[in-house]
């Protein structure tokens, strides 16, 4: 049940007095004069849909408490109604921005007048498909005293944040939820937006989004809901969006007070209080004007164990852009990482290795300079001689950071496993399967599968190679599928929320799951891995394409639930990262290695994984 907002109990009081006293009395006409006098309350602006009934229009004299003030980016100040101001419904915020573009010259606690023209800014603009946000601009304000208690906060908990996260778009708008009438207490993102603007307060909480490097960090009110093990929220479906998250900034400027660094499992203990606002990145933000304190949850990097000598450990690691003129401490953490968390695996399918110079955008589209580093890195911290094998893309032809041509690259140890070279294919030279001695093999390893299918145009091609291990063959794709780029967040105006980069990597997955089947159409049960960045969930579309027809299996789905995530993103822990198995591959232990996406200090955005097996 969620619980009213504070308003509400002083509102009806104050009804009640005007009831017995006689003042609500009177003629119809008299009502309806009296109403005309009135002046515009905030509530009156917010309405009880998304969009202002007020929008376009000039408002005059509107009351408020000042609650906020932001100095900087879209620079304004929050004011909320008195509570003898407000009304009753739920559905009415009683706080509103005020968007002056320079620095405003109210403070807290200032009660003030403002005139100006309510507007719906959209954060990101039209086509994010964010929600908008509800505002005065060009204002004149008028300070009428200073010094004044600010309105009760309202209390966001575990009881007052509903179950349910959304309500279903309007089919007749789009799927917009604009133009719905708010239910607060029975959908979340109504709930939190009938308290856009307003002056909220969360009591300690669990840091669910590590702080990253634009000061902000994400928190669940809801302490156990989906909790991870090691103290994360879990995504795992389209239909559980984890209702108690919420994004924390601050309103005083980073030089003036530094934003707490929080890791993944930590605790926000105390009170943050601040503004309701709605964020570009991330939705519903509680812009903080008191902020709680940070208490360690205690969680280290993972270490996975060492493959046995009859294991084969196969890995796979999106190392973020790495190119030679990133600073050599990267180079030699990612080494360390390699060594000393995923045990050095035998193989390793990286995923974002750039050209020799970055993003520098001259048409250089090798990486020896790129992989030298790395693998003397790895060997300097301990780790085996790897070597590598990968095929240079064509220039600007495999998305990315502009000038960067991120490929993927198989690192594998030669004590250990040795590639089987077969005419090595180049861009655009698709690889094949044919029989040779009865079992499968490929015309060129390494080798790109299908690069002229439209399903890789401005996206990584997958690579393929054929490996030795103990007398058996495994091989082994590495790949890296079509970003999310372009999808309209969990918190947009139209829900469900439209996912359109997933068209691209259902094509690339039917491509894979294709070219899987033709290998085990050969050798029914070939060694095969499907590895690498995914960029999609374990229970998606994608990795149903994947395994489609029983050609693979999603090995993180043999983790419990509470272990299945390699990225964190808005506070929710989910995975991108996978590794799949053909059905020849009949035991195996699995690890995601949970060493960056908790934490705010990272190496990489992403987790790796680790399968082991005996082939």
């Amino acid at each position: 049940m969620r619980s009213s907002h504070p308003r509400s109990a002083a509102v009806a009081a104050l009804v009640a007095t005007a009831l017995a006293t006689g003042l609500l009395a009177g003629t119809a006409d008299a009502a309806e004069g009296a109403a005309s006098a009135d002046p515009t309350r905030i509530h009156d602006i917010q309405g009880t849909t998304r969009i202002s009934p007020l929008v376009g229009k000039q408002v005059t004299d509107v009351a408020g408490i000042v609650t906020g003030v932001r100095t900087y980016g879209s620079r304004g100040f929050w004011i909320q109604s008195a509570e003898a101001d407000a009304d009753t419904d739920e559905a009415t915020s009683e706080g509103v921005f005020v968007f002056t573009s320079s620095v405003p010259t109210v403070a807290v606690g200032d009660a003030v007048t403002v005139s100006g023209l309510v507007g719906e800014y959209i954060p990101g603009g039209v086509s994010s498909g964010n929600q908008s946000v509800t505002q005065i601009s060009k204002p004149v304000v008028t300070v009428v005293s200073s010094g004044n208690a600010l309105p009760a906060a309202a209390s966001v908990d575990a009881y007052s944040v509903p179950c349910a996260y959304a309500p279903e778009g309007d089919a007749a708008a789009a799927g917009s939820i604009n133009g719905l009438t708010l239910e607060p207490s029975r959908y979340a993102l109504d709930y939190y937006e009938s308290l856009e603007g307003m002056n909220i307060a969360i009591g300690t909480s669990r840091v669910v989004g590590a702080t990253d490097p634009y000061a902000a960090m994400w928190v669940t009110v809801k302490s156990w809901e989906n909790r991870a093990q090691r103290g994360g929220t879990v995504y795992g479906s389209y239909e559980s969006q984890n209702t108690g998250r919420l994004q924390i900034q601050q309103l005083a400027p980073l030089a003036q007070q530094p934003f707490p660094v929080a890791n993944v499992g930590d605790r926000l203990t105390g009170t943050t209080e601040g503004p309701l606002d709605f964020n570009q990145f991330g939705g519903y933000t509680l812009v903080a004007r008191t902020l709680g304190t940070v208490a360690s949850g205690g969680i280290a990097p993972e270490k996975t164990r060492a493959q046995a000598s009859n294991e084969l450990a196969v890995a796979t690691y999106n190392v973020e852009n790495l190119d030679p003129t990133d600073p050599q401490e990267k180079f030699d953490n990612l080494a360390k990482a390699v060594v000393e968390n995923l045990a050095s695996p035998d193989i390793l399918a990286l995923e974002e290795i750039q050209d020799d110079n970055g993003a520098k955008n001259d048409g250089t589209v090798s990486a020896e300079a790129t992989l030298t580093k790395f693998t003397q890195a790895i060997t300097a911290a301990g780790g085996p001689a790897y070597q590598w094998r990968t095929i240079n893309p064509e220039d600007k032809k495999d998305g990315g950071e502009p000038g960067g041509n991120i490929r993927q690259v198989f690192l594998f140890n030669p004590a250990r496993v040795s590639f089987t070279e077969r005419a090595p294919g180049d861009a655009v030279t698709a690889t094949g399967v044919v029989k040779q001695n009865g079992k499968a093999a490929l015309t060129h390893s390494p080798g790109r599968i299908d690069p002229a299918n439209p399903a890789w145009a401005d996206s990584r091609k997958p690579l393929a190679g054929e490996f030795v291990f103990r007398g058996k063959t495994v091989f082994v794709i590495a790949n890296h599928f079509g970003s999310k780029g372009g999808d309209q967040g969990l918190t947009s105006s139209i829900q469900p929320p439209v996912r359109s980069s997933e068209a691209k990597r259902l094509l690339q997955a039917q491509a894979v799951n294709g070219f899987v089947k033709d290998i085990l159409a050969v050798e029914k049960k070939a060694a095969v891995l499907v590895v690498g960045d995914i960029n999609d969930f374990e229970f998606s579309n994608t990795t149903k394409a994947l395994e489609d027809g029983g050609a693979l299996y999603a090995a993180i789905k043999s983790l419990p639930r509470s272990e299945r995530y390699s990225y964190v993103f808005q506070g929710n822990a989910q995975v991108l990262d996978q590794i799949l198995t053909s059905p020849g591959i009949k035991h195996f232990t699995y690890d995601s290695v949970h060493i960056n996406a908790e934490f705010s200090d990272q190496n990489s955005d992403h987790d790796p994984q680790v399968v082991r097996f005996r082939p």
